[in-house]
């Protein structure tokens, strides 16, 4: 059977709970896909410690929770299944699942962006077996290990605090010779006894049986490749968008982030686009947050205009 709404949302993170408190209390009729869990990448965040009104931070769990309460509470229709399709039909959008289908007045993706992988040998068969990209998530499986983080920006150095909790040794390995993550979470790394940087240098090999027992490191500059025994091995590197769903439908960059207008409509009238998805966006949760509010309101502009 075919459900019909007024604005349907794909992608839940910060940005898309946003948008869809806002459209819900509009008395829009809303919908919000999600093929994983609400609360996107924040929701594996240990502390969110930079959100307007939590002085003492709160974990993106919880957070990411009263977000999807909000939401439900003034009537969003959470479905949590993956979009398979997304066409558009006259002036309305048609979106599958695998076991339904859906069709909207309106639409603002937030799908976000996923981890970016390493691309080397043993990264994937060993996932899971020590390599991760989250350290919430697996964190307390390396208690008195010795692991790597993979990175230089504000994840890296989060994540590799996150894991100083449970690790005998931890060590940063950067291809340059400082990092990018700002000034307190890097006071903090370079005062924490158990943090150690490997500079200019990248990962060339992750190796093991049954399970992460090494890689192979290589120095940019001199060429030399070591072998460096270690337990696991975490990847903060950055993101890929997550924006297949609208390749060949919206205009996107070259790195396939969706391009839109300072009031988030894409190249289609009818969709927005809003949070990491976003070519331009700052990847901060509060940031996202505002664009989905703004998304929701260039929404209902458009859907009060097509009266």
């Amino acid at each position: 059977m075919e459900r019909k709404y007024d604005v349907a949302i794909i992608g839940s993170g910060g940005a898309g709970l946003t948008a869809a408190i806002y459209s819900s209390r509009a008395r829009l009729g809303t919908v919000l896909f999600e093929k994983l869990m609400s609360g996107g990448q924040i929701a594996l965040t240990d502390i969110v410690e930079n959100y307007p009104g939590f002085p003492e931070g709160i974990t993106g769990a919880e957070i990411s929770k009263r977000m999807e309460d909000q939401a439900k509470r003034y009537g969003t229709t959470l479905v949590y299944e993956e979009v398979k399709s997304l066409v558009p039909r006259g002036k309305d959008f048609e979106i599958v699942t695998a076991n339904a289908t859906y069709k909207s007045r309106a639409l603002i993706f937030t799908a976000g962006a996923s981890f970016r992988t390493l691309g080397v040998s043993g990264e994937k068969e060993l996932t899971g077996r020590g390599v991760s990209y989250c350290a919430t998530c697996d964190g307390a499986f390396f208690k008195d290990k010795d692991v790597i983080v993979v990175g230089g920006g504000d994840s890296a150095l989060q994540e590799g605090l996150f894991l100083t909790r449970f690790v005998t040794r931890l060590s940063i390995v950067h291809r340059r010779d400082q990092l990018r993550a700002g000034p307190l979470l890097q006071q903090r790394a370079k005062q924490n006894p158990k943090i150690h940087y490997i500079w200019d240098t990248v990962v060339e090999k992750i190796y093991g049986d049954k399970k992460v027992e090494g890689v192979n490191l290589r120095n940019v500059k001199t060429g030399k490749v070591q072998d460096f025994k270690t337990d696991g091995v975490f990847v903060f590197i950055g993101h890929e968008p997550n924006s297949a769903l609208l390749k060949g439908l919206v205009n996107l960059d070259e790195k396939g982030y969706v391009k839109t207008d300072p009031f988030l409509r894409t190249s289609v009238p009818g969709i927005f686009a809003a949070g990491e998805i976003r070519a331009g966006a700052t990847r901060q949760l509060v940031a996202a947050c505002g664009e989905g509010c703004e998304a929701a309101m260039a929404a209902q502009a458009y859907l009060d205009a097509l009266k």
